[in-house]
């Protein structure tokens, strides 16, 4: 709806993402607005941000960086590309399967989610939730957030900051504040789709 050309992989392996990922970066024109959208799992382990491919078989946090697709190399993909606006929404804040469970049962908010990353020049980053939180799954076919987004994006006229802002305040009152969307940018101007 949006006048994009639109990309879909589904269920991707480690390399099917790596080449993916290079195939999309090659192939935008200059100046550009390149979009991704990853919805499914990711970690943080170390301070880093992994999404997880299909093929993955936990084994230990060592192995994290070999078996999964770093965010840092997409956004370094990205950056390299010819497009002026990169804009990365990750719909993948799951827990470190490797934490060792605490003792007590109460919820507790070291190490969840993904952890904040530097957006490089020109790149919106948005979470589907904040630093330390986990995200909602959802009960229909798309999560929580996907949901929010799907219906603020295609607003006419609306700033792609205040779209966010928008997305994240629907997720947070379904959510009773459970889950509250975040994202960071070093976008220059204000920018509209």
């Amino acid at each position: 709806k949006l006048g994009f050309t639109v990309t879909e992989r589904s269920n991707l392996g480690r390399e099917q993402m790596v080449s993916a990922v290079a195939e999309f970066a090659a192939a935008l024109p200059a100046g550009a607005t390149a979009l991704v959208y990853f919805g499914g799992h990711g970690m943080q382990v170390a301070g880093g941000n992994y999404l997880v491919p299909v093929d993955m078989v936990p084994t230990s946090e060592q192995s994290v960086q070999l078996k999964t697709y770093p965010l840092v190399t997409l956004l370094e993909r990205l950056s390299a590309a010819k497009s002026s606006v990169n804009i990365v929404v990750l719909d993948a804040c799951r827990n470190n399967p490797f934490q060792p469970a605490p003792p007590v049962r109460y919820r507790s908010f070291e190490k969840l989610g993904l952890a904040s990353t530097h957006a490089p020049r020109g790149t919106l980053i948005a979470y589907s939730t904040a630093p330390g939180q986990l995200a909602e799954d959802g009960k229909g076919q798309n999560s929580t957030y996907a949901a929010a987004l799907a219906r603020h994006i295609v607003t006419p006229e609306v700033e792609l900051e205040q779209i966010f802002k928008r997305v994240a305040d629907e997720v947070r009152r379904k959510t009773l504040d459970d889950q509250i969307p975040w994202y960071e940018s070093s976008l220059a101007d204000k920018y509209y789709f």
